[in-house]
């Protein structure tokens, strides 16, 4: 037994040998070693490629690692949301979303045509049918009324397409088209999309779901040049968005997945699709709970839309009309050129469909037939123009401005320039009949009263009455001295009216007075700056009024004296809201009701030996100096003036000789108004000038 201290374990002792202190060392070694790996794990906050796995298995992350990176994904995203979110405001809609065309109406209210770059009518959803509403809410996003306006899957669709290179449109809600059409471009960019987003998601916050509806039906592409339900209905029925049914509503709808693949009437295979959509437009309705089964049977046959027509067209006698009309706007209201061209109007005017159907085809009709620019050097440059007024008010139903509006810049039935001629002398007569001549006894003037059997004599005074026109002077009243013959020399006022008689007029003109004869044409309708000035021909006819004035002008006479403007437009509304100054003009007395009579009863039967009704009208008489032949007829019902002149070719047309117009037998052109006019007249739709 060893020795040792008591109450303490024996300790071993180890032997001092060189090679024992190696495991100590070794140890020392490993535990360092095991300590800064600990150090640089702390150091390293994520241990990837993970530490102790070998291969592939260091490269997978533990499911802490996954949850982690996900969970701080989601954070950056919503972060980056958030501030995408901050950053983007409505902006203001769009140039193109805020231009509407200007649609004008016949007088019937059926539309005549619309203008404007953009072919776009907006409307309230109030004058939508309900049909057409559940027919694009089936069609394009059925869940419209429950979303939050937006499509997630639509925008994550959006940027795998972007990877992939292809379009990034599709799933978008209606609120989303809403905002593209609205306020964004139609880029198809995934920086547009996320924009479209994030709007979408702040106009249905801001926006009711019936304003964003009634947004996307007006701003929405439907094809045939056409924006917007309203556009739509008539673009492709011919009928405002009020009156479709459900199956045309669903027909429409069907065009917005793409009208250059819906449009039925651009190939047969388009009309397969169309066809074949609209059936499933009205089935998901039913589905969909917006259309009872028993509806939905009625609707077995494709509602075939009308052949395509823009109705943005200016072209024939449209662009004339809307000349006219918005001419009257500009006079008559504080709208200016800069208004109308910024849209949305809707004019409402007087003209009526079928006369200026009636009335463009007598002309063409008479052209065609006897003016040949080949056959003739002076049937070259011949124009017409000529207008329909209805007496009792002054309503402008009818013109033809030339034979092509987008080719014959110049509206010859509103234009100035082409002197009247003897269509004039009926002012003349009625200034005459109204104050009676001047005469002169010593110091003292006093006034002799005209009728329209008085005549010139041998000695150059006018003289009384004939009882029956046939050259006997009636005993009285004698207005001055000298005799009469029966012969043609000395025509009383009613037959120099009707057949030649410019000397007996300029006589007339002088003794009465020029200026009093100016004031009665234009107290009857005609513009003072048509006007011409106060010579000796004066009264035959150098003042140049436009055809509407002067069919205007003649229906006074028909009216007893009583003077009605023209008119051409009754109503303009913009936002359901009409536009001021347009009410109609009122009548004025412009004429003795018994002088109007005389002379109506003086013209009654010119040139209308083929009409059978009564009517009253002048023409140019036979002197080739006045460059021109006008014809001007007024019934009770309908007042027109039509006009023929020559225009020389050039930047500036100058009016030139009637002279050989039509052959030798046309009295310089002046038997072709009267054809035109009795062909108007005669045509059925005219019916009498009703």
């Amino acid at each position: 037994m060893g020795t040792h201290t008591q109450g303490k374990p024996a300790t071993r002792r180890k032997p001092k040998h060189p090679r024992a202190r190696k495991p100590r060392l070794s140890s020392l070694s490993s535990l360092r070693l095991h300590r800064l790996h600990r150090l640089h794990l702390r150091r390293r906050l994520i241990d990837y490629p993970r530490h102790g796995r070998r291969g592939i298995r260091r490269w997978i992350p533990s499911w802490r690692q996954g949850l982690g990176s996900l969970t701080l994904t989601l954070s950056a995203l919503g972060c980056l949301f958030a501030l995408v979110y901050a950053s983007v405001d409505i902006p203001d809609e769009n140039a193109t979303a805020q231009r509407e065309a200007n649609v004008y109406y016949w007088a019937d209210g059926t539309q005549m045509v619309s203008t404007g770059e953009v072919n776009r009518q907006n409307v309230r959803l109030s004058e939508i049918p309900d049909a057409v509403e559940n027919a694009v809410i089936a069609a394009e996003n059925d869940t419209f009324y429950s979303d939050s306006g937006v499509s997630p899957k639509g925008l994550a669709r959006a940027a795998v397409n972007m990877v992939r290179g292809q379009e990034t449109q599709g799933g978008s809600t209606i609120t989303q088209q809403y905002v593209k059409n609205t306020y964004l471009s139609q880029d198809q960019t995934v920086t547009r999309k996320v924009k479209e987003f994030v709007i979408a998601l702040k106009v249905d916050r801001k926006k009711s779901k019936r304003e964003i509806l009634q947004g996307y039906l007006n701003t929405s592409w439907f094809g045939r040049g056409a924006y917007g339900i309203e556009a739509a209905a008539h673009a492709y029925y011919g009928i405002p968005a009020r009156q479709l049914n459900p199956s045309q509503g669903a027909a429409l709808a069907a065009l917005l997945k793409g009208a250059e693949q819906y449009d039925p009437s651009v190939s047969e295979a388009n009309h397969r699709r169309s066809v074949a959509r609209w059936k499933w437009i009205l089935d998901r309705q039913v589905r969909s709970g917006l259309m009872k089964d028993g509806v939905r049977a009625k609707f077995t046959v494709y509602p075939e839309p009308q052949k395509e027509s823009r109705t943005t067209s200016l072209g024939g006698q449209t662009g004339y009309l809307v000349d006219v009309a918005n001419k009257y706007v500009k006079q008559h209201t504080t709208l200016t050129d800069k208004d109308l061209a910024h849209g949305g109007y809707k004019i409402h005017t007087t003209f009526d469909k079928d006369k200026v159907r009636s009335l463009k085809g007598a002309v063409e009709r008479v052209v065609e037939r006897d003016i040949d620019p080949k056959k003739r050097p002076a049937d070259k440059g011949v124009q017409v123009g000529a207008a329909s007024v209805r007496p009792s008010d002054g309503a402008i139903v009818a013109l033809y401005g030339g034979a092509d509006a987008t080719r014959h810049f110049t509206n010859n039935a509103d234009t100035s320039g082409v002197p009247v001629g003897s269509a004039f002398k009926p002012f003349v007569l009625a200034s005459a009949l109204e104050h009676g001549l001047r005469t002169s006894a010593g110091r003292s003037t006093r006034w002799q009263p005209v009728s329209t059997g008085s005549f010139y004599g041998d000695d150059g005074l006018l003289q009384g009455a004939r009882s029956d026109g046939s050259g006997v002077a009636a005993p009285t009243p004698t207005l001055g001295s000298g005799t009469s013959g029966p012969d043609s020399a000395h025509p009383t006022l009613r037959r120099a009216l009707a057949k030649g008689g410019n000397a007996t007029y300029v006589r007339l003109g002088k003794d009465v007075g020029l200026e009093r004869v100016r004031r009665t044409a234009v107290s009857s309708g005609l513009l003072e700056d048509s006007m011409a000035r106060l010579e000796k021909t004066f009264p035959i006819g150098t003042s140049t009024p436009s055809a509407i004035r002067m069919a205007g002008a003649y229906s006074t006479f028909v009216n007893r004296g009583l003077q009605h403007d023209p008119y051409s437009v009754t109503k303009v509304v913009k936002d359901d809201e009409t536009v001021g100054g347009l009410a109609r003009p009122g009548a004025r007395r412009a004429l003795d009701p018994d002088v109007a009579d005389e002379v109506a009863g003086a013209m009654r039967g010119v040139g209308a030996s083929s009409v059978q009704r009564p009517v009253v009208a002048g023409r140019t008489g036979d002197q080739d100096r006045l460059r021109s032949a006008w014809f001007t007829a007024s019934t009770e019902e309908l007042s027109t003036a039509v006009t023929m002149f020559r225009t020389s070719a050039g930047g500036q047309a100058q009016l030139m000789p009637m002279s050989g117009v039509g052959g030798a037998r046309s009295q310089h052109g002046n038997v072709f108004p009267v054809r035109i006019w009795q062909d108007y007249v005669n045509s059925p739709s005219t019916d009498g000038g009703s």
